[in-house]
């Protein structure tokens, strides 16, 4: 009976501690998912008729937007090589690139759920492009080591691949295999314009269509997850899908998909300008103008800083105390004179150098 007792009084001494350091927690936000997409739920969707929304990012911001959009997919994709960095093509993507625009994103991310007002904020599925050159060769083991690096050092959830040949889907069997999930890519395959003749749409034959449901099903077949269509006729592209298991995702492929696509920079009008357009692809739709607010901005900073609005007292908030103010009001006339003589100094240099320039002796314009 004492045993039991003192077990009992115990028992209570210790619920009574729990409660009270339960109270004293601190009420930190501690963030937790409503879920997390992965390359599983996105077949579920397609089933479920639900519609997948992908889009593009390439650093810290971007992916930020991108997630508090609560957007389905990120793709880090390779099209960074064009539109972040000025590149005609895909191609001279490398690795350590890739994988510098991976981990950018990845902490993007991160941050944009840690910091999301959202009580359960939604974590997407991370996919990041392999670079042209890192997976094409017979020695499959060459694409798993890039993959498992993509995974482990960019923070990708999987990589995508892009083409349909025997060959290819034999690499997509070993890297699933090896544990890292692949996202498959057929019709205009960017990385491959130096042999297809350039950024042309593809399927827009019978045997050429027919050839891409064949090639569609062999990416499945090899354990690809999903698989986007890119430039294809819209009924092809619904053709596609309804032959397959696994979701697939449009770009320029009509409405029959399973989910779409976009890049970030086309989407959002980045490089749009109010004097003059650039290039959009005839299948982006424009769903904002950001480039026309970037100019305006960057117009209007011009101005108040060559009418000196800027900075006014406003953004001048660093201010010295009147002691500090009269000490350096004194070390200031110490040396006043010699400052005077070394400024005169300058300002003959700074003469001479605008002669210099006038003369046109470096080959400027006079």
């Amino acid at each position: 009976m004492t045993l039991c007792k003192s077990l009992s009084t115990s028992m209570a001494l210790i619920q009574r501690s729990l409660r009270s350091s339960s109270n004293s927690i601190s009420t930190k936000k501690c963030v937790s998912y409503s879920r997390s997409v992965t390359s599983l739920s996105l077949t579920s969707q397609k089933r479920k008729g639900r519609k997948i929304s992908m889009v593009t990012a390439y650093d810290f911001p971007s992916a930020m937007h991108v997630q508090r959009a609560n957007i389905d997919v990120i793709l880090v994709g390779d099209s960074a090589a064009m539109v972040e960095l000025g590149y005609d093509t895909t191609q001279p993507m490398t690795l350590d690139q890739m994988l510098h625009h991976c981990q950018a994103v990845h902490r993007g991310v991160t941050a944009g759920i840690n910091r999301s007002d959202v009580k359960k904020p939604k974590m997407p599925l991370l996919v990041g492009d392999m670079p042209f050159g890192t997976y094409e060769y017979k020695d499959l083991d060459i694409a798993l080591k890039n993959s498992y690096r993509m995974v482990k050092e960019g923070g990708m959830n999987a990589v995508k691949m892009e083409g349909g040949s025997e060959h290819r889907a034999e690499t997509i069997k070993h890297v699933v295999d090896g544990g890292v999930a692949v996202m498959g890519h057929i019709g205009l395959t960017p990385q491959a314009i130096s042999v297809i003749g350039g950024f042309r749409a593809q399927g827009r034959t019978a045997a050429r269509a027919r050839e891409m449901i064949d090639e569609a099903l062999r990416l499945q077949d090899a354990g690809a997850f999903a698989i986007v269509l890119e430039c294809v006729p819209a009924n092809v592209a619904k053709a596609v899908t309804d032959n397959l298991e696994i979701p697939t995702i449009g770009i320029g492929a009509g409405n029959g998909t399973s989910g779409q696509v976009l890049v970030y920079h086309d989407m959002l009008g980045m490089m749009s300008h109010p004097h003059h357009e650039e290039f959009m692809p005839k299948f982006c739709k424009s769903y904002a103008q950001v480039g026309h607010a970037i100019t305006e901005g960057l117009d209007a900073f011009k101005k108040d800083v060559e009418s000196a609005e800027f900075p006014s007292e406003d953004y001048s908030p660093y201010v010295m105390n009147d002691v500090e103010k009269a000490l350096f009001d004194k070390l200031l006339e110490r040396d006043a004179t010699d400052r005077v003589q070394r400024g005169k100094e300058a300002e003959k240099k700074s003469k001479q150098a605008d002669e210099y320039e006038q003369l046109s002796l470096y080959g400027g314009k006079e």
